[in-house]
């Protein structure tokens, strides 16, 4: 049996005003390309799926439309679906009742029966060949601090008592399940940050398990044969490659450029499983000017002569752009976003630096008496520490036009 994992897809996400929509159904239909090739018997999206929790009618049709394409490939395909903290736990599980004729579950929320997590509720057999269960997945979404109830904080102890919250939620619903599937394989889905797991800044929201940051790998019980993980955008393995993300489908915030994006095939061989990462080329190119450190106007000028594409503007390639401030930061921004516009891209970001302060370290500037200066001269202090130049003539009679305005 050949599982494929993946995670945080973050449909509906906008870039600097950029729909991402394009993006998302080149890479969808890559991923249904993958599932064909490679013959894969299940698919786990370990959570994120939508970028917000009141996804648009759009998002909601990719989805959907993306579910169905799955399904025309892979006509036998089981298709688990964790939730994420970004997606609509309660909506995602809305049309259970009628896709898991098709064998796609939804498990947006943790479900209780008489107070106690319904293990059966969470537990999905995938039938082998001759349609008895071949391995069973135990589902389970962003935890909620609802869902790890009985356990009373103090001041002292409140990060430790959630971390074993967590792990006797996993144990007891490991437990659980175990009974259920006696030898044959099981896998779990979890949408959480462990410790040990490197982040991305700009896309991945500080979640809270409870209220802990992170969670160590080993609240997953060893009877757990592989855990697929959501919310570190990084392909990562973690507990010796027992515990891994997948990543995001391609890079959502810059600091994603340099991870290689893709998905987890899983090779399952009884309750032996393997892990490959499969790289998924990125729709668009998502490009930082320059490449390392910052550039002046006259750089930005050459790297965007440098980019070709005949690609549709949706696909056109996104840009952060990190250049100096050899102006005032307005007239150095109002320039860049000139250059930008006639160039074929789509802007993601433009952060302006101000040159490093030449002032010793540590030397702080004497005060002055009020009495012994004159607003133009703050004026000109002021832009100086602001800019990291003098004002210009032309900044001096601007603020002299306010100045007599006044």
């Amino acid at each position: 049996m050949r599982a494929l994992h993946t995670a945080d897809w973050h449909i509906g996400q906008t870039l600097n005003g950029w729909s991402r929509e394009a993006e998302h159904e080149v890479f969808l239909n890559a991923l249904a390309e993958l599932l064909e090739t490679e013959e894969i018997d299940l698919l786990l999206v370990a959570g994120d799926v939508f970028d917000t929790t009141n996804p648009s009618g759009e998002s909601q049709r990719l989805f959907y439309r993306a579910l169905a394409g799955f399904k025309q490939r892979r006509p036998n395909l089981t298709v688990v679906i964790s939730g994420g903290n970004h997606d609509p736990a309660l909506r995602l599980e809305a049309p259970g009742d009628l896709i898991e004729a098709f064998d796609i579950h939804t498990i947006g929320t943790v479900r209780r029966r008489n107070g106690a997590v319904d293990v059966d509720a969470h537990l999905v057999p995938v039938p082998g060949l001759d349609g008895e269960p071949a391995a069973f997945v135990l589902a389970i979404p962003f935890l909620r601090a609802a869902d790890l109830t009985g356990i009373s904080f103090s001041a002292d102890d409140q990060d430790l008592s959630i971390i074993e919250a967590a792990r006797r939620f996993h144990a007891e619903l490991t437990d659980a399940a175990a009974a259920k599937v006696g030898a044959l394989p099981l896998i779990a889905t979890g949408h959480l940050h462990c410790a040990g797991g490197l982040e991305s800044e700009g896309a991945e929201r500080r979640i809270l398990i409870g209220g802990a940051h992170a969670v160590p790998p080993d609240i997953f019980p060893e009877r757990l044969d592989y855990v697929a993980l959501g919310h570190l955008h990084g392909p990562q393995g973690l507990a010796g490659g027992r515990v891994r993300y997948s990543g995001s489908c391609f890079p959502l915030s810059a600091s994603e450029i340099r991870y290689r994006h893709g998905a987890t095939i899983l090779d399952i061989d009884g309750r032996t499983i393997t892990a490959t990462h499969r790289e998924i080329p990125w729709p668009a190119p998502v490009l930082r000017l320059p490449e390392t450190g910052i550039t002046d106007l006259a750089g930005l000028e050459d790297a965007l002569a440098g980019i070709e594409t005949d690609a549709p503007e949706d696909l056109r390639p996104l840009v952060y752009v990190e250049l100096v401030a050899e102006d005032a930061p307005t007239v150095v921004l109002g320039k860049a976003e000139a250059l930008l516009r006639e160039a074929p891209v789509r802007t993601a970001g433009v952060r302006i630096h101000r040159p490093e302060a030449k002032a010793e370290a540590g030397a702080t500037p004497p005060a002055v008496p009020l009495s012994d200066t004159d607003p133009e001269t703050l004026f000109s202090a002021a832009f100086e520490t602001q800019n990291g130049f003098a004002p210009e003539a032309r900044h001096l009679a601007a603020f002299r036009d306010a100045v007599g305005e006044v």
